[in-house]
């Protein structure tokens, strides 16, 4: 719940944000000469993009939250069996242990989208966000039966 909390504090200071930047960019092509319309489409391109990425971000988050929650139903969320350092950090020896077993899971059934949430969850304890973010991409995909990513 904090995560969530901490994502839509997150999330409404940056649409602000690009609110703010928008208005300024809209005064900027307001004033006419052709040096302010030009640097006011190069600012309003920025909350553009920001916003885009925004929704895309936040696009997966839900879609990866729908199935946590459907794994979750069916009682197949990866157990926590990772070993934690006295400051409460993920051990790495332990992290690259349940990785290896996450691995060979989806080797085995490199269809299911379940096996590729497990993986994605031990990539990210793993501290390997970039692969966690794509394996979790294509359990995505193959939930919803979609083409999937490579």
């Amino acid at each position: 719940m904090r995560a969530k909390l901490s994502y839509g504090v997150t999330a409404v200071v940056l649409v602000f944000y690009f609110l703010l930047v928008g208005s300024r960019g809209v005064l900027l092509i307001q004033a006419g000469t052709l040096l302010t319309v030009t640097f006011g489409v190069a600012v309003l391109i920025l909350p553009v993009i920001g916003l885009w990425f925004l929704w895309k971000n936040t696009q997966f988050a839900r879609k990866a939250g729908r199935l946590a929650a459907e794994l979750d139903a069916e009682g197949g969320l990866p157990v926590d069996e990772l070993k934690r350092t006295p400051g409460g950090r993920i051990d790495r020896d332990s992290a690259d242990e349940v990785f290896a077993k996450r691995k060979a899971e989806t080797e085995a059934a490199p269809d299911d989208w379940r096996s590729w949430f497990r993986l994605a969850v031990a990539y990210h304890d793993a501290r390997d966000t970039p692969r966690a973010r794509k394996a979790m991409q294509r359990a995505i995909a193959l939930h919803d039966g979609k083409p999937v990513p490579t």
